[in-house]
């Protein structure tokens, strides 16, 4: 049966698939995250991470679909499973809905799937352990334990919250409505952000299951802004950051290996006035200074934290989420995070 306000029955995010040809230090990047490394793909060069509920496949399949994306975009998330309740029914929906299948795929993962922005893919997952129509998970049924495991702290990352991509302007109002029309997604925000010398603009859209969001955004004006410099590098579309939520970003933070993770430089006139605009913030201010946390409420009582790794993957990076009753994006941040990338442009001598 079709749920008009989410056709697919679409339940959340499965996994991340990254493909790059530097493996090696992609798996330390994951590591200085928190992920342990348990499990292979059987009959295959797939590593699987771990953290919580968010889950990691690394692709080390020398050709394929994998390989290629890679070859074309470096370092990337080539594609997500997404849980559903049934995914044969979910694939036939979505190709009437307008997606384009991509079973002929060669050396693709054996689940049913469709093409996302940048050609990444969309496979359909319906074993998952929240499922109440088929429990159990593909971490059980299609991969095995390895003989050296890496085990790593849980820094106390718990899920992804969100994922956003970048596509090229004029082309983003196509996408929000690949994601309306195919999947229910809605419209929860809608942002025009500019900064000393670029811009940007934006459309946050909410999953139909209410577990996670997906913005969107493209350049605006000159092709020096940050979304563009990423299109350049990446050459095309895809997925610019995940976002990982924490119920103790500031604690998660103490545990980050900063060897390996590197944060954004957030100028410390940003912190002169953040806590008297939003006094109720309950950490110790000190901390999120040090840590140079980005501060953010909606309404009285209600606030989130966030911080940004520079780019870690290629231009991909990583943002690191607390909310507290707050479900925005950072909208009082986006002015000094755009001057903090800005400036990393700058030192870069791309703006």
């Amino acid at each position: 049966m079709t749920d008009i306000k989410n056709p697919l029955n679409l339940r959340g995010i499965e996994f991340t698939e990254y493909a790059t040809p530097d493996s090696d230090f992609m798996e330390n990047a994951f590591y200085g995250f928190g992920f342990s490394k348990t499990k292979k793909f059987k009959g295959r060069d797939i590593d699987y991470f771990n953290q919580n509920d968010i889950h990691f496949l690394l692709n080390n399949e020398k050709a394929g679909f994998s390989k290629e994306f890679a070859k074309n975009h470096g370092p990337a998330i080539c594609s997500m499973g997404w849980r559903v309740d049934n995914a044969d029914f979910a694939f036939e929906e979505a190709i009437k809905r307008g997606a384009k299948s991509a079973a002929n795929e060669d050396n693709k993962l054996p689940y049913p799937a469709i093409f996302g922005i940048g050609d990444s893919l969309i496979y359909f997952i319906e074993k998952f352990a929240a499922s109440t129509t088929n429990p159990g998970s593909i971490y059980e049924d299609d991969f095995e334990a390895i003989d050296a495991p890496v085990i790593n702290e849980d820094k106390g990352f718990l899920r992804v919250d969100h994922l956003t991509n970048n596509v090229h302007q004029g082309t983003m109002e196509h996408w929000a409505n690949f994601y309306k029309d195919i999947f229910g997604f809605t419209d929860v925000r809608y942002f025009d952000i500019k900064g000393e010398k670029t811009a940007l603009i934006s459309y946050a859209l909410a999953s139909p299951c209410g577990t996670f969001c997906l913005p969107i955004n493209e350049g605006k004006g000159k092709k020096n802004n940050q979304i563009d410099e990423y299109l350049d590098e990446y050459n095309g579309p895809g997925v610019q950051h995940l976002a990982f939520i924490s119920d103790d970003l500031v604690g998660s933070l103490d545990k980050l290996d900063k060897n390996i993770i590197d944060t954004l430089d957030i100028v410390p006139e940003y912190y002169d006035d953040v806590f008297k605009r939003i006094p109720w913030v309950k950490e110790d201010h000190k901390r999120i200074q040090d840590h140079q946390i980005l501060v953010d409420s909606q309404k009285e009582n209600s606030y989130l934290l966030q911080i940004f790794t520079k780019n870690i993957f290629g231009p991909i990076f990583i943002e690191m989420i607390q909310r507290v009753d707050d479900q925005g994006f950072g909208e009082g941040n986006f002015t000094a995070l755009f001057k903090s990338i800005e400036l990393n442009q700058m030192e870069k001598g791309t703006v």
